[in-house]
C-alpha cells in the first residue's frame, strides 16, 4: 500500500493519483448509494488530495485531541469526497465507504457529528464558513493555540449574505488560523452560478475584508501546493479562490450542465477512465503538542432580589450571565450589538476575554457560538427575539450536530411598547419550540430567570430563554428552586373554579386578574408556566381536573405558543375540559405597553372577561 507523507518534495504523479483515487472513490459511493453529489466532489479532489498528503494536521485515531486541525465540508453535499478522504486516511474502509447513504449508515447524505471526525453539520449552503469564524476564535482569542481551521467551500454558497458576514468578521478579528479553499466549478445545481469562473470578482470581495487572497487553477498540483505554503504564512485570514470543473476527469459530465445531485450514468466506465481503482493510503501529519491556557476570571456574587421591587428579566439575564462567567470558566457569551439593551454587557465588563461583540449579524453570531462549542465552550449568544429569527437555519442546523447552544432573546411581545411591531418577537416561542429537543424557557421574575439560566449552562443541547423589556415585580425568593421542565403554582384552592396559565409578562395580568375574580366571588388557580418546552403537562392536567376550564395568556401569536403547548397536553390526555386561549391576533402598533395589552387582549381586564363567561 502506497504511502505519502507531508515531509515528501512535491510530487506531482504522485499527488494526482491520490486525486484519482478521491474521484473514483467518489463515484462509486454515489453508484452504491444511487444518489449523491460525485461532479461536485470530483472537482475538489486535486485540492483535498493535496491538503490531505501535505498539510492537514489531524490523528484520526484520537480525533478528541484538541491539537488536531479542523476540517470544515461547507459544502457539505461533496460528502463523497469528504468520506474518500476518510478512507484514504486509513479512517474507514471501502466496505463502510459504500455504506454511503444506506439506513443505518454513519455516512449520511451530508456530514454529520456522528462521524467523529466532523465537527458540526453542513448541507444547508452559507454555514460553514460562519461556523469556521467561531472554532478560529476560540483557538486564537480563548486557547492562544496553533490548529489550523480548513474550510471546504463551493461557490454556489458565495450567493448567501452568511458567507460575507463570515469573511468580514474574520478579517476584522485578524484570524489568520482560517484557509478558505473555494471550488469554483462553475455550475451550480440547475446552472451557471453567479460569477462562474470569475475567480476576480470574488477575490476582490475577500481582500477588501482584510483577507489574502489568491487565484489558481485548482487542478494544478503545483500551483495548490504553493497556495497553501502562501496561506499559511500570510499572518491573516486566507482565501484560495480555485478554479475548476465540475466532474472533472471523467468526459461524459466534465463542465456538464444538469450533472449536479446524480450518480453517474455509467459508473463503470467512469471509474475506468479515471485510471481503475486504487487502495492508496496516506500517512496524515500529526498535530503538534496541544498547548496549555489560562482564563481570566473575576469574581461575581450570585444575583439575588427582594420581594417587590421591580427588575426587568433582561437585567436579570445580564447580571445572572456574569455571575455564571465566574461559576465555570467555560461560560462564553456571544451578543449582536445590542448588549446595553440585552445587558449582556454586564458579562463584557467582568469577563471581556470571553465576550464576543459580532455586531449586527445574527447569522454569524449563533454560527460562532455553533463553532465555539466545538471546542469545549459554553456559549450564550443574545440578541432580541426578532432578530434571531434571522438565525433560525443555523439553529435548526446545530441541533442536527446536537450543539450546546444557549440563546437569549429580549424586547418580546407586544409589552416592549412605543418601538413597534418591527421589534416585537412574537413568534419566537413558536419557532424554538419546533427546534429538535430544544428547551424552551420564559421567566416571570428576576430571581426565577437567575436560576434558570444556571439551569441552561448546566442542560447540554438548544435552549432558548425569552427575557422582557418591562421591568415587573419580583415574585419569588432568591432561594427558590426553578428546573427545566417545571412550572409554579401562585394561586390555588379547593374551590377554584377556573386556572389561569402565563408566563413572563402575561403571569402578571393572571395575578391581578385572579385578584378581580376573587372580588366577584371566582376563585382562579393561577400557574406560571415557564417552561414551555419540555411542559409541566401533570400540572397542567391536574388543574384540567379540579377546575372548570383554562385560559392561556401569552404576549405572542397564538400559533405555536403557550396556547397549543396546553392545548397539546389536553388533547394527549384525551381531557375535555375547555381552553380558552388568549394571545396577539391584530397587527400591533406603538404605544404604552399597558395599552397594547389591552388591544391585544392579554391584559387583566380582558382575562377576568374571559373567565367569567367560563365560571
Amino acid at each position: 500500500m502506497a504511502q505519502v507523507t507531508s515531509a515528501d518534495p512535491v510530487d506531482r504523479e504522485q499527488l494526482h493519483e491520490l486525486a484519482q483515487q478521491l474521484r473514483v472513490d467518489s463515484v462509486r459511493a454515489a453508484a452504491a448509494a444511487n444518489s449523491g453529489h460525485p461532479t461536485s466532489s470530483m472537482s475538489a479532489a486535486d485540492l483535498m488530495a493535496v491538503l490531505l498528503a501535505r498539510y492537514l494536521r489531524y490523528d484520526f485515531s484520537a480525533p478528541e485531541n484538541r491539537a488536531n486541525d479542523h476540517l470544515v465540508f461547507s459544502k457539505g453535499h461533496a460528502s463523497p469526497l469528504l468520506y474518500s478522504m476518510y478512507k484514504l486516511a486509513g479512517a474507514i474502509d471501502d466496505e463502510e465507504l459504500l455504506t454511503f447513504r444506506e439506513f443505518g449508515s454513519r455516512l449520511q447524505g451530508h456530514p454529520t457529528p456522528e462521524i467523529p471526525w466532523v465537527d458540526v453539520a453542513t448541507g444547508s449552503l452559507g454555514q460553514g464558513l460562519p461556523i469556521s469564524v467561531g472554532i478560529a476564535l476560540a483557538g486564537k482569542r480563548l486557547e492562544s493555540a496553533d490548529f489550523r481551521v480548513w474550510v471546504l467551500c463551493g461557490d454556489s454558497e458565495l450567493a448567501e449574505g452568511s458567507m460575507w458576514e463570515a469573511f468580514e468578521h474574520a478579517g476584522v478579528a485578524g484570524l489568520d488560523n482560517t484557509i478558505a479553499i473555494v471550488d469554483v466549478n462553475r455550475l451550480g445545481q440547475r446552472g451557471p452560478t453567479m460569477h462562474e469562473w470569475d475567480t476576480s470578482s470574488l477575490a476582490a470581495r475577500a481582500a477588501a475584508c482584510g483577507w489574502d487572497v489568491q487565484e489558481i487553477d485548482g487542478h494544478d498540483i503545483e500551483a495548490i501546493d504553493a497556495a497553501y505554503a502562501q496561506a499559511l504564512a500570510a499572518g491573516v485570514p486566507a482565501a484560495i479562490f480555485a478554479r475548476t470543473k465540475k466532474g472533472s476527469g471523467v468526459a461524459a459530465v466534465e463542465d456538464q450542465p444538469n450533472q449536479h445531485g446524480k450518480p453517474l450514468a455509467d459508473p463503470d466506465a467512469a471509474v475506468e477512465e479515471l485510471g481503475g481503482i486504487r487502495s492508496l493510503r496516506v500517512e496524515v501529519q500529526s498535530p503538534p503538542q496541544a498547548q496549555s491556557y489560562e482564563i481570566a476570571a473575576a469574581a461575581v456574587e450570585r444575583p439575588h432580589y427582594e420581594v417587590g421591587e421591580k427588575v426587568a428579566t433582561r437585567a436579570a439575564y445580564g447580571d445572572a450571565l456574569a455571575w455564571l462567567g465566574s461559576v465555570d470558566e467555560k461560560v462564553v457569551a456571544l451578543d449582536g450589538e445590542v448588549g446595553n439593551s440585552t445587558y449582556a454587557e454586564r458579562f463584557a465588563a467582568k469577563h471581556p476575554d470571553r465576550f464576543f461583540e459580532m455586531y449586527i449579524a445574527e447569522q454569524q453570531m449563533v454560527a460562532a457560538g455553533v463553532g465555539l462549542q466545538t471546542r469545549g465552550w459554553k456559549p450564550f449568544a443574545s440578541s432580541f427575539g426578532a432578530f434571531l429569527s434571522r438565525a433560525y437555519d443555523f439553529v435548526r442546523m446545530a441541533a442536527i450536530s446536537n450543539a450546546d447552544l444557549k440563546l437569549c432573546g429580549s424586547h418580546v411581545g407586544v409589552s416592549i411598547g412605543p418601538d413597534g411591531p418591527s421589534q416585537m418577537a412574537l413568534e419566537d416561542i413558536a419557532s424554538l419550540r419546533a427546534v429538535f429537543d430544544s428547551v424552551v424557557l420564559y421567566p416571570s421574575d428576576a430571581n426565577q430567570a437567575v436560576q434558570l439560566l444556571d439551569a441552561m449552562r448546566e442542560h447540554y443541547g438548544i435552549s432558548y430563554m425569552r427575557t422582557t423589556r418591562e421591568a415587573t415585580l419580583v415574585l419569588y425568593e432568591a432561594d427558590e428552586s426553578f428546573e427545566i421542565g417545571g412550572s409554579r403554582t401562585l394561586r390555588s384552592g379547593e374551590s377554584d373554579e377556573i386556572t389561569l396559565i402565563g408566563a413572563g409578562i402575561t403571569l402578571r395580568e393572571c395575578l391581578t386578574a385572579a385578584d378581580e375574580l376573587a372580588g366577584k366571588g371566582i376563585a382562579a388557580r393561577v400557574i406560571d408556566l415557564y417552561s414551555v418546552k419540555p411542559v409541566d403537562a401533570d400540572a397542567i392536567l391536574t388543574a384540567a381536573g379540579e377546575t372548570k376550564a383554562l385560559v392561556t395568556v401569552e404576549d405572542h401569536w397564538p400559533e405555536g405558543g403557550i396556547g397549543e403547548t396546553v392545548a397539546g397536553v389536553l388533547a394527549e390526555a384525551a381531557a375535555s375540559t375547555p381552553l380558552v386561549r388568549l394571545a396577539v391576533t391584530g397587527r400591533p402598533g406603538s404605544g404604552p405597553p399597558e395599552a397594547l395589552l389591552s388591544a391585544a387582549g392579554i391584559d387583566a381586564a380582558s382575562i377576568v372577561s374571559a373567565a367569567q363567561k367560563l365560571a
